[in-house]
């Protein structure tokens, strides 16, 4: 090497300043997330100094912390490292702040549930395996007189729910899937696919209302006024989840690479081989998980079940015969509506029950989806 290429190197490592924590593979370094930590116990310990002066608040005490936090960060980047360097540290501290703020609601929510739900549940677990029809006149006063006992379940509500959200997922999956097919594979710019895309954009911001009245204005000019059933439930749920896993399913298969479609078609492959043997394969992955979004998105409306299903204290598993109960309802009318308005803390306790069982589907559901998007995707070698 010639002694100007050193001396250049040389001026150039001079010119770099003291060595600084860096950041590697997208997460803070150590010594970076020990001076974070530093920083953050000394600004909550002078916002606490100052909300003693001034009188407490915890809003205000958060609020003046975070405040100094970003300031000292910034300070303390700014002299040791320059200001590029301060700046990127404040930016990446206010990103772990947003992320923090979007997690702690879920969270919460989260315990909620699971503190109101769960000890009822364990303590009178016959919730599961009874429902209203006894009580649906009133409310047994001597099993309710100590506030130890919870009268009638939830079967029905459970059972409605499911045979409810299975019924729309016959339904809306196939036309979704094909709809998603058509839009990708054959009209890509007819005026037709142009028409389709512009309706599901539009059903998808659809009250969930709106289903319901739709529902209900069908079966009515169908089987007569008044006519509310479980198939007419899933009639409603079909008019909001098929929008939802057309336009996930299109994504999902606009991600195959167009080269496999056009190899296959190369050797003379007619077109529906191609995407039935390679191009729905490659994406069953993401149309695995397109499709539980769609039902983890309907199983817990409450408005269309409400308007076109009906309420029934009784199991009911004929879909096609009188009225029949969700949980999503059954909670909302408890909660709303005690059996007994004097003592309403056994209708409560089955309102956070109903509420923690929707949950609890809907969380089963992400974990199938997951599970399934990770048995079907393509292997790597």
């Amino acid at each position: 090497m010639s002694a100007p290429t050193q001396d250049r190197d040389i001026a150039l490592e001079a010119d770099k300043g003291p060595a600084m924590p860096t950041v590697e593979n997208n997460t803070i370094h150590p010594a970076s997330r020990t001076l974070w930590m530093i920083l953050l116990a000394g600004s909550a310990l002078v916002a606490a100094g100052v909300m003693a002066a001034v009188g407490w608040s915890w809003a205000l005490w958060v609020i003046l912390t975070l405040a100094l936090f970003l300031v000292a960060v910034y300070v303390g980047y700014r002299v040791t490292a320059g200001h590029r360097q301060g700046l990127d540290q404040v930016v990446r501290a206010l990103i772990y702040l947003a992320f923090t703020l979007a997690v702690i609601p879920l969270v919460w929510l989260l315990w909620s549930v699971v503190s109101n739900a769960l000890p009822p549940l364990l303590s009178n677990p016959q919730v599961l395996t009874e429902d209203m029809y006894a009580v649906s006149g009133g409310v047994d006063e001597d099993r309710v007189a100590d506030g130890a006992d919870i009268v009638g379940g939830m079967k029905h509500a459970l059972i409605g729910t499911l045979i409810i959200t299975a019924i729309a997922s016959v339904i809306s999956i196939p036309i979704g899937i094909m709809a998603a097919i058509y839009l990708v594979e054959y009209g890509t710019n007819g005026w037709f696919s142009k028409t389709l895309r512009f309706l599901v954009d539009v059903m998808t911001g659809v009250p969930s209302i709106v289903a319901g009245l739709f529902a209900y204005a069908l079966f009515s000019v169908i089987f007569g006024p008044g006519t509310k059933m479980g198939i007419a439930g899933a009639v409603a749920l079909c008019v909001l989840m098929i929008p939802i896993v057309v336009r996930n399913s299109e994504e999902m298969l606009r991600v195959v690479s167009r080269d496999l479609r056009e190899s296959a078609l190369a050797l003379g492959v007619p077109k529906w081989r191609v995407i039935t043997k390679i191009v729905l394969p490659t994406a069953a992955a993401g149309l695995a998980s397109s499709v539980f979004l769609g039902v983890a998105r309907v199983i817990g409306e409450t408005a269309p079940l409400l308007v076109a299903a009906g309420y029934n204290a009784a199991t009911n598993w004929n879909p096609v015969e009188g009225p029949m109960n969700s949980l999503a309802f059954y909670a909302y009318q408890l909660f709303q509506y005690p059996l007994n308005p004097g003592y309403p803390d056994p209708s409560l306790e089955r309102s956070w029950i109903a509420v923690f069982l929707l949950v609890a589907l809907v969380l089963v559901l992400n974990l199938v989806a997951r599970l399934v998007a990770a048995a079907l995707a393509p292997k790597k070698s």
